[in-house]
């Protein structure tokens, strides 16, 4: 048998598969956290604009939060119960607010004088029915 595929005693077998795709996501992250520190943060951060570097380190802190709140977990911490909560629970806040500037900037902006003249020409506009009747007595 394969080491991947071995079951081990020491857990019950209905888990395996749950600790197989646990053990594959792990080598995901520690494979990602290569690729990432390859690279200096000054490097990274430099070739971003402002927006885009707040976004790197919204989500580099979140998911060092987040892997903390897992280790607590296997450590048999409540993580509800810890300062880490109150943590993720800022920098998602943060994480929002940077989403609402991206959002106000991918929104078109309004030309209110075009607006105007854009409705006023659109709009029928009836011809004065005072000026047609007295037109018609007129010529009787």
């Amino acid at each position: 048998m394969a080491a991947s595929t071995e079951v081990n005693e020491d857990y019950p077998t209905e888990i395996h598969d749950y600790l197989s795709t646990f053990e594959t996501s792990i080598g995901a992250v520690e494979e990602m956290l290569k690729t990432m520190m390859s690279v200096s943060r000054n490097e990274l951060l430099q070739k971003l604009d402002p927006l885009e570097q707040a976004k790197v380190d919204l989500v580099s802190a979140y998911t060092l939060n987040s892997m903390f709140w897992v280790y607590l977990a296997t450590q048999g911490v409540n993580p509800k119960e810890h300062p880490v909560k109150q943590e993720l629970e800022r920098i998602r806040e943060h994480m929002n607010r940077v989403k609402e500037i991206t959002d106000k900037k991918k929104a078109g902006k309004l030309d209110k004088g075009a607006a105007a003249r854009f409705v006023k020409n659109a709009l029928w506009e009836p011809k004065p029915k005072i000026a047609s009747k007295v037109a018609k007595k007129g010529q009787k």
